[in-house]
């Protein structure tokens, strides 16, 4: 079955929702069952334990990108730089096929 691009929005941003709700259930559950007995600590509720999360994002995660850390889109980046002509089009033509063939400049019929 073939999902319109709204579906697939739609469908990606319920399951984001989905493992987040997930997250603050597991943190609210194992803050409430370890801090009360362990340090006689405030209990938490659901939205105190995203909260927590996006803390501990902030604080421990990575947030947005440093200089020169670009991930797999460098890689990417570099990957295709790095390909001839015809390894760029065979590329294009696997992507074509599986996520389905957009107009792009570089492929539109020259009048």
């Amino acid at each position: 079955m073939k999902l319109s691009r709204f579906s697939k929005a739609v469908l990606i941003a319920v399951c984001i929702a989905a493992v987040l709700g997930l997250a603050g259930v597991v943190v609210m559950s194992l803050w409430n069952w370890l801090i009360p007995a362990l340090f006689g600590g405030p209990t938490l509720h659901f939205w105190q334990a995203i909260g927590l999360l996006a803390l501990t994002r902030i604080l421990v995660g990575r947030v947005g990108r440093g200089s020169g850390h670009w991930g797999w889109r460098g890689r990417m980046r570099q990957d295709w730089q790095r390909m001839t002509p015809e390894e760029r089009e065979k590329l294009r033509e696997t992507f074509s096929r599986r996520c389905g063939a957009r107009n792009t400049p570089e492929s539109e019929p020259k009048a």
